[in-house]
């Protein structure tokens, strides 16, 4: 009976911690969605040509992913020092910020 209570303490006790992780990680993502909207970026709908043309040559072209099925668009990012344009085919569908401000700590970007 003292081992199922100390288990079950144990885990009481785990679980703020994990909580306040998950609550810090939700914010953290919350800042960056809003530093999006605020961005000054490419605008929806924009071609990949008025982008480039706009913003200059980015710093990384990843390849489509997608495109096997007619539901499924093929989506290609092009990677800028402050945001990243999500393009569908050959229109900007989302623009996100790199970081919601200066001092961030958060993953490193993808490659």
């Amino acid at each position: 009976m003292n081992r199922c209570l100390a288990v079950a303490f144990a885990f009481a006790m785990a679980l703020p911690a994990t909580t306040a992780l998950a609550q810090q990680g939700d914010i953290l993502l919350v800042d960056r969605a809003a530093a999006s909207q605020s961005l000054d970026g490419p605008k929806r709908g924009a071609l990949m040509n008025q982008v480039q043309a706009q913003f200059g040559e980015p710093s990384q072209k990843m390849e489509p992913r997608g495109g096997q099925q007619p539901q499924w668009p093929a989506i290609t990012r092009w990677v800028y020092p402050n945001f990243v344009v999500y393009f569908e085919n050959n229109h900007v569908v989302d623009v996100v910020a790199q970081k919601a401000s200066p001092g961030e700590i958060g993953p490193k970007p993808t490659k």
